[in-house]
């Protein structure tokens, strides 16, 4: 949803005086100002934030979820993407009730939930283990579906373990994905599989994963910060046909090297791929996330949206 009328800014401030304030030049925390640019109305992309950016907050408690889609809504994302470690219990499904008072206060924010995501290891050698993470994708696309989340992201695991090989280890993540895409295409649920650095570490190795499971509800979650070997924007460019959404990351690596995101460039791979959706970004690393992401939200606007 575009955020274009400014009394949903002002309800924002309002609902949100114990949070950092939205103020006339942006969003002011710990006594300073940091400037958000004017949303964009309408068009095919959306920036949505993935809430990893405030693991830190999240998971000490000195932020709710709910504070943080207050805050998310007062920046001008279009959207936000939680992952389910933020929902109390997890792994276990959160009560019904709960996820439904997530979706009405995300809705009132005028905020789309762009997806959510679990952590799974496909790759564990133990058959009993790799079932049981198959249920857990499988509990987890019912609570997307409950959300409203179109994807669920997931991941292919650690990597090959002892004694076994890396094509072994690919029928295992093959197979267990064939059953997940199974049954959250019942769902209407996409899973959207992460290149992660783990057994996942070039463009190749995730076309390979999903020639093989050939399945319209099993598609990319492209995080350009974790194709570590080589070039990352030749193999971004691979797979982005294939995203069903992103993960937009303030650093990437260049043949091993940390380096700082061309965000111009990775702006012209989107368009280039024909994607249309959503964009969620994500701030890692030491610093307030509540100065950070603003920062890099602009940072982004900027190069998608350039004037």
């Amino acid at each position: 949803m575009a955020h274009q009328q400014p009394s949903r800014r002002l309800f924002v401030k309002a609902a949100t005086a114990a949070m950092p304030l939205l103020t006339a030049g942006g969003i002011e925390s710990a006594g300073r100002a940091v400037a958000v640019a004017a949303p964009q109305a309408g068009g095919p992309l959306r920036l949505s934030c993935n809430l990893y950016s405030f693991n830190e907050p999240l998971m000490s408690g000195q932020m709710t979820l709910q504070e943080v889609l207050a805050f998310c809504s007062a920046v001008g994302f279009d959207a936000v993407d939680p992952t389910g470690y933020y929902f109390p219990g997890y792994p276990a499904v959160p009560d019904t009730s709960y996820l439904y008072e997530i979706k009405r206060r995300a809705f009132r924010l005028g905020l789309d939930i762009s997806g959510t995501g679990v952590r799974n290891d496909f790759t564990l050698a133990d058959p009993a283990k790799r079932k049981a993470d198959i249920g857990l994708v499988k509990q987890w696309v019912d609570v997307s579906a409950r959300l409203g989340a179109p994807v669920l992201r997931i991941f292919s695991g650690k990597g090959v373990p002892a004694g076994h090989t890396r094509e072994t280890v690919t029928g295992w993540l093959v197979d267990a994905l064939g059953e997940c895409v199974d049954y959250s295409a019942k769902q209407g649920i996409i899973l959207v599989l992460q290149n992660h650095a783990d057994f996942i570490e070039t463009a190749d190795q995730l076309l390979d994963i999903l020639q093989h499971v050939k399945s319209d509800w099993l598609a990319v979650n492209l995080d350009i910060g974790s194709f570590r070997i080589g070039d990352p924007y030749a193999q971004i460019a691979r797979v982005a046909p294939l995203a069903a959404t992103w993960q937009i990351k303030e650093k990437l690596f260049v043949n091993g090297n940390e380096v700082d995101t061309d965000l111009d460039r990775i702006a012209r791979l989107v368009r280039a791929s024909g994607y249309k959706g959503y964009l969620p970004i994500e701030t890692l690393g030491k610093g307030d996330p509540r100065q950070k992401v603003p920062a890099f939200y602009n940072r982004v606007k900027k190069a998608m949206f350039p004037t």
